[in-house]
């Protein structure tokens, strides 16, 4: 075999070993089963998978975890959630919580992943941002539309309820795709995220399009951000040469689309440190509220890089997704 191929296939293993951090454990019989679309590494059980998909001549990945209630009898909620730039599903996985309330809830969380270059730093394709995904002009929406049909193929998933979640680069993605995917995706939860900005400073500016459905949003965003600043613009950490819109730009651009009233309903925690502007009266019944914590850095609210731990980001997101499906 050429070296070339041979040195290809040991980083491809290399990858995918790193991504599961240890070899997965097959629950059931270990196969490889084919379909158009797919490699089916195991079954759609109960627990927690890794799994493989094409997408415009890409292999994607994607880790699922199936909570131990379901029986396919049931329409369950599908919550997909994107990891940061940099980041991968594992990494999504362990720091969210999203698993163990899956399990108490009852929904699926998908933990997609984004695209590499030689090193394991995996981004998303969000317009004016990131890495490889952006260079590359890898269609990250396609991916996860063709990844939800898929899903809604094998599982029984409640159309009404389909929802994305998001860090950082992450949530800039979770934006982007209620923009293009909003006659299939009831909410979404960007955190730390925004709708757009510009790749260097001569850039254009890259926004969302507007979105043809309403669409539930819920933005979580650290005041004290110095990668993603709150105010817009740059931070002491951004990195490369871009800048971003602010939370304040970004969550008008919504309550304007949704047809939401202009003015909040507010709630401030005890503390102090958590605030919570909510927009209703939007069209179908859809609302669009902003978390603002004070004293919140780039971090995801809960995790162990919270050095505050005041609030669960996986709560209050599922409280938010719960109560607005699709009308």
């Amino acid at each position: 075999m050429n070296k070339k191929i041979l040195i290809v296939v040991g980083i491809i293993i290399l990858i995918f070993a790193a991504e599961t951090s240890a070899l997965v454990t097959i629950q059931d019989s270990m196969g490889l089963h084919i379909d158009n679309s797919t490699y089916n590494i195991i079954s759609m059980s109960p627990g927690n998978h890794l799994r493989f998909m094409f997408h415009d001549w890409r292999i994607r990945s994607y880790r699922i975890h199936i909570p131990p209630s379901y029986d396919g009898s049931t329409e369950l909620p599908l919550v997909l959630a994107l990891h940061g730039g940099g980041g991968r599903s594992k990494s999504m996985e362990s720091k969210t919580g999203f698993d163990e309330k899956a399990d108490k809830e009852g929904f699926i969380v998908v933990y997609p992943n984004g695209i590499c270059g030689f090193f394991p730093l995996r981004t998303w394709n969000v317009g004016f941002c990131c890495g490889k995904a952006l260079e590359k002009n890898v269609d990250d929406v396609g991916f996860i539309e063709k990844l939800i049909n898929h899903l809604q193929n094998r599982l029984n998933i409640d159309p009404a309820k389909i929802y994305v979640t998001g860090h950082s680069n992450g949530a800039i993605m979770a934006y982007r795709l209620a923009a293009e995917l909003s006659d299939t995706i009831a909410a979404i939860a960007p955190v730390v995220g925004t709708i757009g900005g510009y790749e260097t400073e001569d850039s254009e500016l890259w926004i969302i399009p507007e979105p043809s459905n309403p669409v539930s949003v819920i933005a979580v965003h650290g005041k004290l951000d110095e990668n993603l600043p709150y105010d817009g613009g740059r931070g002491n950490n951004t990195g490369g040469n871009r800048s971003y819109l602010s939370v304040n730009e970004s969550i008008y651009f919504w309550v304007e689309h949704n047809g939401c009233n202009s003015f909040p309903e507010r709630d401030v925690s005890e503390s102090g440190n958590i605030i919570i502007d909510t927009y209703v009266g939007g069209q179908h019944m859809v609302e669009v509220s902003l978390v603002t914590i004070m004293n919140g850095g780039h971090w995801w609210p809960g995790s162990d890089k919270d050095p505050y731990q005041e609030i669960s980001a996986a709560d209050i997101i599922w409280d938010f997704f719960e109560s607005h499906p699709k009308q």
